[in-house]
């Protein structure tokens, strides 16, 4: 072979789909290809142009727009261009223009094809592009078997057995249990008003309320039912489900939708899934006395996250079973100041916001968290008490292991602890007045999760936010202002752009690059369209059905969240086993060429949604 073709061979390895053939068949292309000159600017091809070759860019670079001007990509050193046209029986889909003086390989149709039929590898790689090549490159990542995982995949819909059994607080025990003995079930739900639910009760108050105490079998099963049973909702996980049990210490569980009972699960329907560590951590969690102790189990979240990571759970599984650990040290922490202050002179409700209130948290988290006081608060005669609360809570959650958040952002500070109307006075603020404080407060505020107390004080609250926030397109222009200046870090030839110098140098920065425009995006829509969803992926999986976004486009920037959400997940767990804390700050050669190559995709998804964005929205707040 000539120098000049074994350079060109050389080269070809460089270069991902082709570093994936055989070395003997990389050393045979080189004689099947053309190389050809094009000057900057030049069309190289256009729509149904006959295109009998697929490009391969040694030098320059390109750009790709479709039929309606539109940029779909720009190419440089090593990517390929003609891709679609190999599919199309020749015909190109898009123009194709030269960016700068450009030489390019041309490897004849004929023997693209045989490539793609012999090696699968290949075939993948140019088969589907962009959105549709990251979906097909999710698809593959292995998945394997894991109780956790399992219960996150089903809904508590699927779980009931049979249809509810209940009985009206009219009845008797007698009557209550000659029902329960004949329908051969372990509890009853006690029904008031047709099909209002009043309570509940179980075998094991028969035996502890009423023989244990004698009682007599003609009183009212009113007598010895539990008021307010606490419930779930059809469409929660089983997996909260079995953490709402265990951090009760209850078996059996109403399933209420709109208010009405549609069926009951028990301890039996998740027996067979015993191993559920995140589950048994949130119980063990929910009975401790001390944060110190606390910490010791959240302290083992980087195995656990470890451990998921293995069993192939994907991002928003992960986030959310770790998620349940610090809403189970926060509600534990709660509980304790109400023991040792008293309970409350108020109704309240405690709040997560940012990655624990949308339920995507990672081995490395800050707190955000806020108090919603009932309307009736008057800080002469209640402000100690929620003062102290809020510190408790809060110190307690920085000694758990849950850092204070470095803006203050927390219970403990007096404007993140305010009665509900002055909390609506904020959000109207923000919304009418989106100066640049108040756009960075909305990236946390706005992704509120109640965690503790009464919930109604935020149902009330939210239902205007997401009001006001829907009508209001200034406020939506410029939140698009705002998520605009979180670029993601790839140059104008689809290459990485990686931070320099410093401590973090030749790194992609995963969360800020990555992470957060995604969830930027996912907010405005949802905002936008009245959406009330926190979690990122129920809020792309919402916002389908309106037209600020295409159903396209959702799914790829889902895709892309997944995908760059599990590759943070994979380096954090890979810096743990090394012994190093972990970041979000990533060396790109520590992933494989088929990692790389999806990252882009990724990153490339992100930025042409951020592109629509502008057009739907407006480029600024002016």
């Amino acid at each position: 072979m000539s120098i000049e073709l074994e350079e060109i061979a050389e080269f070809l390895k460089q270069h991902h789909p082709f570093d994936l053939l055989p070395d003997d068949v990389i050393e045979s292309l080189p004689k099947r290809l053309t190389a050809r000159y094009f000057r900057a600017g030049t069309k190289v091809l256009s729509p149904e142009q006959q295109c009998l070759h697929l490009y391969i860019i040694r030098t320059g670079g390109t750009e790709t727009r479709d039929p309606n001007g539109q940029l779909l990509a720009r190419l440089s050193e090593g990517e390929c261009f003609g891709v679609r046209a190999m599919f199309r029986k020749g015909r190109a889909a898009n123009n194709i223009t030269t960016l700068e003086d450009s030489l390019c390989y041309l490897l004849p149709e004929k023997d693209f094809h045989d490539l793609a039929g012999k090696y699968p590898q290949f075939n993948y790689f140019f088969a589907q592009m962009g959105g549709d090549r990251l979906r097909r490159g999710m698809q593959m990542i292995e998945s394997r078997d894991d109780d956790q995982l399992k219960l996150m995949s089903v809904k508590v819909a699927d779980l009931i057995a049979r249809d509810l059994v209940s009985i009206d607080r009219s009845a008797t025990i007698l009557d209550a249990g000659k029902l329960m003995c004949d329908e051969r079930v372990s509890c009853l739900l006690i029904t008031q008003n047709g099909d209002e639910i009043a309570g509940i009760i179980t075998d094991r108050d028969l035996r502890n309320r009423v023989i244990a105490q004698a009682r007599s079998f003609d009183e009212p099963v009113t007598a010895i039912m539990t008021d307010k049973p606490i419930s779930i909702h059809p469409d929660d996980y089983a997996f909260d489900a079995l953490l709402t049990m265990t951090r009760n210490n209850i078996r059996h569980l109403p399933v209420l939708k709109d208010g009405k009972a549609v069926g009951m699960i028990t301890t039996n329907n998740l027996l067979a899934r015993q191993s559920l560590s995140a589950v048994y951590m949130a119980g063990k969690i929910s009975k401790l006395n001390d944060p110190a102790d606390m910490a010791k189990v959240i302290a083992q979240v980087p195995e656990l996250l470890s451990h998921l990571i293995e069993a192939g759970a994907t991002s928003q599984n992960a986030g959310h079973i770790v998620t349940t650990l610090s809403d189970a040290a926060t509600v534990r922490l709660l509980q304790l100041a109400e023991e040792k202050l008293g309970p409350p002179p108020v109704p309240y409700v405690w709040m997560a916001g940012g990655s624990q209130g949308r339920q995507e948290q990672t081995a490395i988290s800050d707190q955000d968290n806020c108090l919603i006081l009932d309307d009736a608060y008057v800080e002469e005669a209640h402000g100690a008490y929620f003062k102290a609360l809020a510190e408790f809570v809060c110190d307690g959650l920085n000694d758990v292991g849950y850092v204070f958040c470095p803006g203050d952002m927390m219970a403990k500070t007096t404007e993140w602890r305010q009665p509900a109307k002055v909390w609506q006075n904020y959000f109207n603020k923000w919304i009418e007045q989106p100066e640049p404080k108040a756009l960075m407060l909305c990236s946390v505020w706005f992704d509120l999760r109640p965690i503790h107390g009464t919930k109604s004080l935020f149902d009330d609250l939210h239902r205007i936010i997401v009001s006001r926030a829907k009508d209001n397109r200034i406020f939506q222009a410029y939140l698009v202002g705002n998520a605009m200046t979180h670029h993601v870090p790839l140059g104008f030839f689809k290459n990485f752009v990686m931070i320099r110098g410093g401590e973090h140098d030749s790194t992609l920065d995963l969360k800020h690059n990555g992470v957060v425009p995604i969830v930027d995006l996912a907010r405005i829509h949802a905002l936008a369209n009245g959406v009330d969803e926190v979690n990122t992926f129920d809020r792309l999986r919402a916002v389908k059905a309106f037209p600020s976004i295409s159903t396209q486009g959702a799914s790829d920037l889902l895709d892309a969240f997944e995908f760059i959400s599990i590759t943070r997940l994979k380096h954090q767990v890979r810096q743990i086993r090394q012994g190093h804390a972990p970041d979000n700050f990533l060396h790109p050669e520590s992933l494989s060429a088929f990692e790389r190559t999806h990252l882009k995709d990724a990153f490339s998804v992100i930025k042409n949604l951020q592109s629509a964005l502008e057009t739907a929205f407006g480029k600024s707040g002016t």
